[in-house]
C-alpha cells in the first residue's frame, strides 16, 4: 500500500481550505441513539383514530348545525336556551381533532412541540376527570342540586331545540322517569304548565317520554301524556312514570357501579398508555440530538 508523501498531503490542505480551514481536520461522531421506528408508528396508529374520530364528530355537528339553520343565521346561537346538545359533539370533535393532528404530525415528523403539546393536554385531561371524580364522591349534594338546576332549565327549553327534546325523551325512556324530581317539574315549561293563561293543547299534560309503554301497542302514542296531571294521584300512577329522573340516576348508579369503573379504567389506560408512547419517542428523538456531535 502506497503512502502518500508529505508534499501531497500539504498541497491537498491548500487546495480545499473551505474544508480544511488553516490546516485542522474535522473529525464527525454520530451516536448509536436511534428512533425507534415501532414507538413512532405505534403512536401515528394511535393517533389517527382520534383525528378520523375528531373529523367525523366535526362533520355530524356541523351537519346539525345547518339542518337548524344556525350556520346561516349566526345570531340564533345567542338566543338558543338550555343545552344543545350538538355543542357537546362539536366540543369533543374539536379536541379530537386537534389532538389527533398533533400527535400524528408530530410523531411522523419527529417535532417536539407538537409532542409535548399533545402529551401535555392529554396529561391535563387526565387529572381533570380524576378532579371531576373525587369532587363528584366528596360534594354529592352540591352536584345532586346542579344536576336538578340543569334539569330543569332543559325542561323550561323542551320545546326550543329538538336535539335536547329528543335528549329529555331519550333519559326519561331509559330511565322510568318524568321530571326532574316529579312530573309537577312540567310546570316550568310554557306549554305544559297549568295556568289559566295557558292555551297550549299540552296543559297540565307531560310529554309522551313520561308514559309508561303498553307492550301491546306497536305504535307510540304521542298524546298519552294530555290532562295526565290534571287526575287524581291514583290514576295519574298508571299512566305515567311518577319518580324523578335524579332519583332515578342516583339508583342506576349503584346498581352499574362496576360498568362506570371499567368504563373509567379503560380510557385512564389509552390515556396512560399515549402518554407512555409520547415520552418515550421524544427521549429517543433527545437521544439523537444528544449524541450528534461535530
Amino acid at each position: 500500500m502506497r503512502t502518500a508523501p508529505a508534499g501531497e498531503v500539504v498541497s491537498v490542505l491548500r487546495l480545499c481550505p473551505k474544508i480544511f480551514p488553516a490546516g485542522k481536520m474535522h473529525y464527525y461522531r454520530y451516536s448509536t441513539a436511534e428512533v425507534s421506528c415501532c414507538y413512532k408508528y405505534l403512536l401515528f396508529s394511535y393517533n389517527i383514530i382520534f383525528w378520523l374520530s375528531g373529523m367525523v364528530l366535526l362533520g355530524i355537528g356541523l351537519w346539525a348545525w345547518s339542518e337548524k339553520g344556525i350556520l346561516s343565521d349566526i345570531t340564533k346561537v345567542t338566543r338558543l336556551h338550555g343545552f344543545d346538545p350538538v355543542w357537546l359533539v362539536l366540543v369533543v370533535g374539536v379536541i379530537m381533532f386537534t389532538l389527533g393532528f398533533a400527535g400524528c404530525v408530530g410523531a411522523l415528523r419527529e417535532n417536539i412541540c407538537l409532542l409535548k403539546f399533545f402529551c401535555g393536554t392529554i396529561v391535563l385531561i387526565f387529572f381533570m376527570e380524576l378532579a371531576v371524580a373525587v369532587l363528584a364522591f366528596l360534594f354529592q349534594d352540591w352536584v345532586r342540586d346542579r344536576a336538578k338546576e340543569f334539569f330543569e332549565n332543559n325542561i323550561k327549553a323542551y320545546r326550543d331545540d329538538i336535539d335536547l327534546q329528543n335528549l329529555i325523551d331519550s333519559l326519561q325512556k331509559a330511565n322510568h322517569c318524568c321530571g326532574a324530581q316529579s312530573p309537577d317539574d312540567w310546570n316550568l315549561n310554557e306549554y305544559f304548565n297549568c295556568t289559566g293563561e295557558n292555551l297550549s293543547r299540552e296543559k297540565c299534560g307531560v310529554p309522551f317520554s313520561c308514559c309508561i309503554a303498553d307492550p301491546a301497542q306497536s305504535v307510540v302514542n304521542t298524546q298519552c301524556g294530555y290532562d295526565v296531571r290534571k287526575k287524581p294521584p291514583s290514576e295519574r300512577d298508571t299512566v305515567t312514570y311518577t319518580r324523578g329522573c335524579i332519583s332515578a340516576l342516583e339508583a342506576w348508579l349503584p346498581r352499574n357501579i362496576y360498568i362506570v369503573a371499567a368504563a373509567f379504567l379503560v380510557i385512564s389506560i389509552l390515556q396512560i398508555f399515549g402518554i407512555y408512547l409520547a415520552k418515550t419517542l421524544m427521549s429517543d428523538i433527545d437521544a439523537v440530538k444528544a449524541g450528534y456531535r461535530f
